[in-house]
């Protein structure tokens, strides 16, 4: 009889060892489940991303409103008989 119960506990205890700590194990679905939540958050943010240039391509194809926006914020371009300017700002604050 007590050999049944010793070979019993050490059949739960390499049991809970597999349960626990084991390939596949509950210990190992958790970290997947976290690894595949910071995956999801990363594709949702390309996703936008994508998006956004999408966008951007289907109005660049569009017409040129698109690209005179762009050429005047990115390389600061203006139309002939326009004036520029440039406000800057000025920062009172001494480096010791």
């Amino acid at each position: 009889m007590r050999l049944i119960v010793i070979a019993l506990v050490m059949l739960f205890v390499v049991l809970q060892y597999e349960f626990w700590f084991a390939k596949g194990s509950v210990i190992s679905a958790w970290k997947l489940k976290d690894h595949i939540s910071t995956e999801q958050a990363q594709n949702d943010k390309l996703k936008q991303r994508n998006d956004a240039l999408r966008a951007d391509i289907a109005d660049l194809k569009s017409g040129n409103k698109a690209v005179e926006e762009r050429a005047r914020s990115e390389l600061g371009m203006i139309k002939k008989g326009e004036s520029f300017y440039q406000i800057v700002k000025h920062n009172d604050t001494k480096k010791h």
